[in-house]
């Protein structure tokens, strides 16, 4: 029963993925110019499966594809494609192409697809737009880059305070320009300001009579255009929001945020803590290309090696007593080793818990003494361990005591570095995901040599 739930859910794991027997024949296809056997292959591909196609080929494959394919690309396939290859997808396109699939697209779709392209691309893509979709757009504009006046999008369904469930229902059904998904209805005062809001589940099960007052949502909660798109996300994950609307200083209605947008920047800032802890940058992605890889992570391994450097200074101070105990040349990696994964053990979790902000004044003392003892146990644990290998690797008890002293102390120390070192970094206005990890990793190896190299010269010579 198990193998057949193990191989159902791989089954299930290859329909969400790209076949790479399809993926040859498009490239082929590609690569002959058949433009109809290239459509007909994609043609049943949903958007974002043709985006990770044009984002897992090579540069040339991926203009073949779009020079054949253009015609068929819509606004929801460049609304999925990755910002890295975005702007070379657009220059790809025929100008009328590119002006259909932009007017099918809500105003918060063409916002997310322009605000980081060249101004030159950005003008022909509003060119297209309606003066009224035009004027939208370039509204939320004006606003800072990843707040939530740039994540909103302008279309959004209103009614009066004073309204019935029947004159609602009517209205949709006359209401010719409703957005392709909504959740809410929001209820505004008559001076625009949100005050309510009733879901379409509740609206179409309620009569017709009732007041939409009445039927009121208790999750109803405003967000103001300024506030950081990450706290926007947090909302909607901490609160359980489907949406909500976005107010000006005025208080005054101005747009709609849904919860597909807020997961998106969800995963967003998951993808980039994973990728800042790594120190390849926030926006690296697998097509990039070799310059834009390097500069990316060159910088941090620039300084990895000046880390590097000051922990070998730990170990010169300590040259003679290597020169007289070869072994501690064998065994010294090992304390080193393990003090940086316990390191960013801690690490991770502290990240991630500032991150989600469950990490906080109010339990930051708890949660430190829990991972300081957490270390400490674990110091001890291995401290028995690779005491008795030292002690029948080389025969020696003393050298067995010196290393498990070590291996207590360089745990004990990486589990409290884990913590507040992206607590300081956080104070001091840093990223800790971006910065954290040099620094843990450089404290648990200077510790580390010092504590084991140290103790070594003072009981063993």
């Amino acid at each position: 029963m198990a193998e057949e739930r193990a191989e159902e859910h791989e089954r299930e794991e290859e329909d969400y993925r790209l076949d790479g027997d399809l993926v040859d024949l498009i490239l082929e296809a590609a690569e002959a110019g058949d433009a109809e056997r290239l459509t007909a292959l994609m043609e049943p591909l949903h958007a974002a499966d043709i985006a990770d196609l044009l984002e897992q080929v090579g540069g040339a494959e991926r203009r073949a594809i779009v020079r054949l394919y253009g015609r068929e690309m819509d606004g929801e396939i460049l609304t999925e494609i990755d910002e890295s290859i975005r702007e070379e997808v657009i220059e790809a396109l025929p100008k009328d192409v590119l002006a259909e699939a932009v007017r099918e697209l809500d105003s918060d779709d063409v916002v997310d697809l322009i605000e980081d392209l060249e101004e030159p691309q950005q003008e022909e893509i509003l060119k297209v737009l309606d003066e009224t979709d035009r004027a939208a757009v370039e509204q939320s504009l004006t606003y800072p880059e990843y707040s939530a006046g740039r994540l909103m999008q302008r279309e959004v369904v209103t009614a009066p305070e004073f309204w019935t469930v029947g004159e609602t229902i009517d209205f949709l059904r006359r209401e010719e320009d409703l957005p392709d998904q909504f959740y809410h209805v929001i209820l505004v005062d008559p001076g625009h300001h949100p005050i309510g809001y009733v879901t379409l589940g509740k609206l179409l099960a309620s009569k017709r009579d009732l007041a939409l007052k009445e039927i009121t949502e208790d999750s109803f909660r405003t967000i103001s255009a300024w506030q950081e798109e990450g706290d926007v996300a947090y909302a909607f994950n901490q609160y359980h929001l489907i949406s909500a609307p976005v107010v000006d200083d005025d208080d005054r209605l101005v747009g709609v945020i849904t919860i597909d947008d807020a997961m998106a920047v969800l995963d967003e800032e998951h993808e980039e803590d994973i990728l800042r802890l790594a120190g390849v940058g926030d926006e690296s992605a697998i097509s990039d290309t070799v310059i834009e890889t390097v500069r990316q992570r060159l910088p941090w391994l620039f300084v990895n090696l000046l880390t590097a450097i000051l922990a070998s200074g730990v170990i010169a101070v300590f040259e003679g007593t290597i020169e007289r105990l070869v072994a501690l040349a064998v065994l010294m990696p090992i304390v080193a080793s393990m003090g940086g994964n316990a390191g960013t053990q801690t690490l991770t979790v502290a990240v991630r818990a500032l991150a989600t902000k469950n990490l906080t004044e109010s339990n930051v003392w708890r949660v430190v003494r829990r991972e300081a003892f957490v270390g400490l146990f674990n110091g001890l644990a291995f401290a028995v361990v690779m005491g008795f290998v030292a002690w029948v690797w080389f025969d020696t008890a003393s050298l067995g005591l010196v290393i498990g002293a070590a291996m207590v102390i360089n745990l004990f120390v990486a589990a409290v570095a884990g913590i507040l070192v992206p607590l300081a970094l956080e104070k001091l206005g840093a990223d800790p995901a971006l910065a954290s990890g040099t620094f843990v990793t450089t404290v648990t190896d200077v510790v580390g040599f010092f504590a084991f190299l140290g103790l070594a010269g003072v009981m063993l010579l």
